[in-house]
């Protein structure tokens, strides 16, 4: 079997890098933040021995891809845009769009607004939905005290200068903190853990504690990977993405109310914080009427929030099932 191909392709007008493997039906992986096409490690080579071509991406921002300097170039628009940049670049005619925390809005808004260049569509952690009618940021929670993470990431210089004091230590915090192992520790006083409000005091390091051990899923060798691409890259352009929520609200009213008309699957940990965030549980309940040919929603039992590095097994497993079944 071929080793894992790297290449750059120019898509959307910016320079993306691609890592393959396999060849057959295409399958596109999108990651999230704080993550690269590296996050896609346990399923590239699975995927190509089960005769599918996996094509992992650096996300715009992200690795070895560019990363434009202006906010506004990071709407929606232009991360699906990009992704079927990839599929001409490449020559790919239709692809299952596959994407984790921030690669599931791709992934679902690809499959909405493309469904002739989609066939199918696997999202991790984050649900689909429906266009909020006010602009998000004025329904993020927070008080005198703290706010919640995205509006924290708002502010263009403030979180960089804090994350990047310490690359390789916020990579490492945030994995472990936001995984199924440290989710399941009870806290000091028994309340349920918060890792979403952001002390205006204390910033993220606040909420991201140091890891006694690692979980069994992550070693220093992926702690070190991802630390030197960002050591690189630094962090302006992934949070750029976080900037454009309300740029994106008012950018897709013109598709207000569609329905995903492709196959989809959905796929989550138990213990994802994401699950608990505000609408949430009404985007679960109602996922059905919005994808109404979804195949499945997959909650995984003990698992946090990077579902196919904790689970790489039963992801896995239910991919390769959908995809099969697209035929």
């Amino acid at each position: 079997m071929s080793e894992f191909i790297h290449r750059t392709v120019n898509a959307n007008g910016i320079n993306i890098h691609v890592v393959e493997q396999g060849d057959g039906p295409a399958v596109l992986l999108c990651h999230g933040f704080p993550e690269s096409w590296y996050s896609w490690r346990h399923q590239i080579p699975l995927l190509a021995a089960e005769g599918f071509r996996a094509i992992a991406v650096d996300m715009r921002g992200y690795g070895r891809t560019d990363r434009p300097h202006e906010i506004e170039q990071y709407t929606m628009l232009h991360l699906v845009g990009d992704m079927i940049g990839v599929l001409d670049a490449l020559e790919v005619g239709k692809a299952v769009i596959v994407g984790h925390d921030w690669g599931a809005p791709v992934a679902w808004h690809a499959a909405l607004l493309r469904p002739d260049r989609f066939s199918g569509v696997v999202a991790l952690s984050v649900p689909f939905r429906p266009r909020a009618k006010v602009h998000p940021s004025t329904k993020f929670p927070r008080t005198d005290d703290e706010m919640f993470y995205q509006l924290y990431f708002q502010q263009p210089g403030v979180a960089e200068a804090e994350i990047e004091r310490d690359v390789r230590r916020f990579v490492r915090n945030v994995l472990y903190t936001l995984s199924g192992d440290m989710r399941s520790a009870p806290s000091d006083d028994g309340a349920p853990r918060r890792f979403d409000m952001v002390p205006r005091n204390g910033g993220l390091a606040a909420v991201l504690p140091d890891p006694p051990v690692l979980p069994a899923w992550l070693t220093d060798e992926d702690i070190d990977y991802y630390a030197e691409q960002f050591s690189h890259t630094g962090f302006r352009g992934g949070l750029n993405w976080y900037r454009n929520i309300d740029r994106n609200q008012e950018l897709l009213a013109p598709f207000d109310g569609l329905q995903i008309t492709v196959p989809a699957l959905f796929i989550a940990g138990e213990r994802d914080l994401v699950l608990h965030f505000d609408g949430m549980s009404e985007a679960l309940a109602t996922l059905a009427q919005r994808v109404p040919l979804l195949r499945r929603s997959l909650i995984l039992s003990g698992c946090g929030h990077w579902t196919q590095q904790e689970r790489p097994r039963e992801v896995n497993t239910a991919l390769i099932e959908f995809l099969d079944e697209l035929g």
